[in-house]
């Protein structure tokens, strides 16, 4: 669902803009309370997950896919103000390096992509944990809902900005019931991949998942023919740091395979608001991208003949750059909030 420059006009893409920029600067600080030494550098890795995943377009209807948005996964994984941030960097990264969703609709697509998915599935997500019995399988099924509904979501912001900010003159009817109908069977595949990716990392360490912490029960000893209780750990030792590698080093061989290889088998056809621009008129004044001659534009490697090889390079790069940048942000984020604790500790 990324926005090209052209299908929003620019009072409404300034407006959005101005509202995607507080709603970072929001997210930097929140960002400080949610992560910790052991989550901040996760954050980096979840965001470059969800960008290789964002590569692999999956079919939903006759001639149309749709691709992971992220922002219930990202929330979910290590936080909602870090979730906003995750999505960010990624559609900064898609905008900048690879020509997907124009400059100037940059705050259209955070605001769509970043902000709206999160928070919706977020606020959902609490709701429906504090519900349902506290365990790691209600976590995991209020992931599902909370990013089936995210999707559709997105497409209702979308609509509600094309309504105020289109530069075609569609009827607003049309264009809700196309969105919302594919996006509907979009949310279906955005579902599955972030019940599955919750899931398994809950089933290896639930001790980082944002959404799941206070969930877990406690580890139980045989005391004197008694359960009781374990003591919990005294600290992140060398142990919990190896721990913490392993899962980074996973989640990045996992990231890189899906970006490098799996991605060459997705499904070429238009994604949801691709398809519905395209149907309804939507894209009749699309421009040009501002970085439409980037040597990796369209998610391929410039003067590389090969198809297969330039997607992987392409997807490779994007991974790496993600990754970096990710972590760069993450790192200032918690490097912030520890000088702030010691200032706080000396006054």
């Amino acid at each position: 669902m990324h926005v090209p420059d052209g299908f929003i006009d620019l009072p409404v893409s300034a407006a959005t803009g101005a509202v995607a920029a507080g709603a970072v600067a929001v997210s930097l600080r929140g960002a400080r309370r949610e992560l910790d030494e052991r989550t901040a550098p996760l954050a980096g890795l979840v965001a470059a997950f969800i960008f290789a995943v964002q590569m692999l377009n999956f079919p939903v209807a006759a001639g149309t896919s749709g691709h992971l948005l992220g922002g219930a996964l990202a929330a979910i994984l290590v936080g909602p103000y870090t979730g906003v941030l995750c999505i960010s960097v990624v559609l900064l990264m898609q905008g900048i390096l690879f020509a997907d969703g124009g400059l100037t609709a940059l705050g259209v697509n955070i605001t769509d992509m970043a902000v709206v998915t999160t928070v919706v599935a977020y606020a959902l997500f609490r709701a429906l944990v504090k519900i349902l019995p506290r365990t790691r399988r209600s976590v995991t099924v209020s992931s599902f809902v909370a990013a089936l509904v995210s999707v559709p979501a997105a497409a209702l912001a979308f609509t509600f900005f094309y309504w105020i900010g289109g530069t075609t003159d569609i009827p607003i009817g049309k264009v809700l019931t196309g969105m919302v109908g594919v996006h509907v069977l979009i949310g279906i595949g955005e579902a599955a991949i972030t019940a599955l990716t919750v899931g398994a990392v809950i089933a290896v360490r639930p001790d980082l998942v944002y959404g799941a912490r206070g969930l877990s029960a406690p580890l139980k000893l045989r005391v004197g023919g008694e359960l009781v209780d374990a003591a919990p750990a005294s600290g992140p030792g060398p142990v919990a740091a190896r721990s913490t590698r392993k899962v980074w080093a996973t989640g990045l061989v996992t990231a890189l395979v899906l970006a490098g290889f799996v991605s060459f088998y997705a499904s070429a056809s238009p994604d949801g608001l691709e398809k519905v621009a395209a149907d309804q008129g939507i894209d009749r004044k699309t421009e040009p991208h501002h970085t439409g001659d980037s040597p990796l534009a369209d998610y391929g490697v410039k003067d590389v003949d090969d198809a297969r090889i330039s997607g992987g390079l392409a997807g490779v790069i994007g991974v790496a750059a993600t990754v970096v940048v990710g972590s760069g942000v993450f790192w200032v984020v918690r490097r912030r909030r520890t000088e702030t604790a010691a200032a706080g500790g000396n006054a």
